[in-house]
């Protein structure tokens, strides 16, 4: 079976043949963007890491390629906007909860290793701080100052002359006449509008709490060597796939192309490049600067699994923008509890082996066919809708090698806890609903009609149902 993905270099899908067909590594090997630890990650950054961890499954757990997965965590102090400006979130989130910035990034990263455990995301195979790798930051920059490749500003920091690389921008199809306005910071210092810091100056006048000894004055990386440097020392200087959201495509994905192919030397640097598109909330992207910052701890106390999230995710494409709505996640969790119903008292075999030898185990061509389906959409590019609708179709008739495919599925790729034995569920109702159904039962004495149909839309809207018996009612989840 063909694994077809979508790459952002060529434009179109392409056939997955990693470098170690070619005899060039012995890994399928695989970098993600990770998380700058200055706050909860929310349920759109999520969404990014739970399209990686199907990515990873696809190839190791169903084409059986050995997998080295390498994912960084932002905790060094740096200028998060593209532009080389604007504040260091570290340091101005660290002063707002009165800890250090290193205490800041350690209570982060244990939250965020929380969040995907409560996604059923199993943690990258490294998993580097850029904190450690200062040393390795330096050294690209000390090969392109003697590659001739850049220039200093002085009291601003060391940039990258993108003028001296002829194949600048190719990923983001970047040339003069569709840079955005505004899409790059002007600065009159700057040779080109596209150049970028590799590091900066520390202000003479400001004490910042992560800056470093440099060859040149007291410093602080710029936004992009990091990722080039961790992923450079633990997949090399050429690798297969590189991950993250659309919107690094243009400025960072684009400059760590300029200065990692520029200081090692191998083109292309990455051979497939996959983005993720975003999570919406009200047609915006979801994002802690616009105020969209649902969380974890948000979703529990509206009685919402995690798992009811990552089945969300996949009922779209990860190429696809997703408008999150309560709705929609009222659905996905009645979808995933019907299926849990369903399958957890069905009687299963454990299911292990490659694609082909799974196959071979199957006893009638029409089961054979159901998991050449679902492999299909799995490697026609991460196709999620496409695999659910296929599980939702053949449930209909299910029997006990459906089921074995199924079972084998929700380990390896679906994760959604489908075969957990369903306990009877005790509902807890709130407080607050309670008080809302005392309000409507009063209305209704009094024959105040409008009211009570009031009262009952607003306990629907807290996703419960009121049922009304002989002087009295009943609540039910919805």
């Amino acid at each position: 079976m063909e694994f077809k993905i979508y790459n952002t270099m060529s434009r179109q899908k392409e056939t997955f043949v990693p470098l170690m067909d070619e005899w060039k590594k012995d890994f399928v090997w695989i970098y993600s963007c990770g998380p700058t630890v200055y706050w909860n990650p929310h349920i759109g950054n999520m969404r990014a890491f739970a399209f990686e961890d199907l990515l990873r499954c696809t190839v190791r757990d169903i084409l059986w390629y050995p997998t080295k997965h390498v994912m960084n965590l932002t905790d060094v102090g740096h200028l998060t906007d593209d532009e080389d400006t604007g504040e260091d979130k570290m340091e101005k989130w660290a002063k707002r909860e009165n800890k250090t910035v290193w205490e800041l990034a350690d209570m982060y990263i244990a939250k965020f290793f929380e969040y995907m455990d409560e996604l059923n995301i199993e943690n990258f195979d490294v998993m580097p701080r850029a904190t450690d790798h200062i040393k390795e930051q330096i050294e690209m920059v000390k090969i392109l100052e003697q590659k001739g490749y850049t220039y200093e500003i002085p009291d601003d920091g060391i940039y990258m002359d993108t003028s001296k690389v002829a194949d600048y921008g190719k990923l983001a199809n970047l040339d003069n006449q569709n840079l955005k306005a505004g899409a790059r910071i002007q600065n009159d210092n700057k040779r080109n509008i596209t150049d970028f810091a590799l590091w900066k100056f520390s202000p003479k006048w400001e004490k910042r709490q992560m800056e470093r000894d440099s060859p040149r004055w007291i410093w602080f990386p710029g936004r992009h060597i990091e990722c080039s440097a961790m992923s450079s020392k633990y997949l090399g200087h050429q690798f297969d796939i590189h991950t993250w959201w659309v919107d690094h495509i243009w400025i960072h994905h684009t400059n760590e192309i300029a200065q990692s192919e520029c200081t090692f030397g191998e083109k292309p640097r990455v051979k497939y490049r996959m983005h993720n598109q975003f999570l919406n909330l009200w047609w915006k992207k979801l994002s802690k600067s616009t105020g969209g910052l649902i969380t974890v701890d948000w979703l529990q106390k509206e009685w919402f699994s995690w798992l009811d999230l990552r089945l969300l995710y996949m009922t779209a494409h990860y190429r696809s923008f997703l408008d999150f709505n309560m709705d929609l996640l009222k659905q996905a969790q009645t979808q995933r509890k019907n299926l849990n119903k369903k399958l957890s008292n069905l009687e299963y075999v454990e299911l292990s082996g490659d694609y082909e030898n799974v196959k071979s185990r199957l006893t009638t061509n029409e089961w054979k066919e159901f998991l050449d389906k679902c492999v299909w959409a799995i490697c026609d590019d991460l196709n999620t809708p496409k695999l659910l609708a296929e599980i939702n179709t053949w449930l209909r008739t299910p029997t006990a090698e459906i089921i074995w495919v199924i079972h084998r599925l929700d380990q390896v790729f679906l994760k959604l806890d489908l075969f957990e034995k369903v306990e009877e569920e005790t509902i807890e109702i709130p407080v607050e609903v309670k008080e809302l159904a005392e309000q409507r039962l009063q209305a209704k004495a009094e024959k105040n009609y409008a009211l009570a149909d009031e009262l009952r839309n607003k306990i629907t809207g807290m996703w419960f149902t009121i049922k009304d018996i002989p002087g009295w009612y009943e609540i039910n989840s919805l």
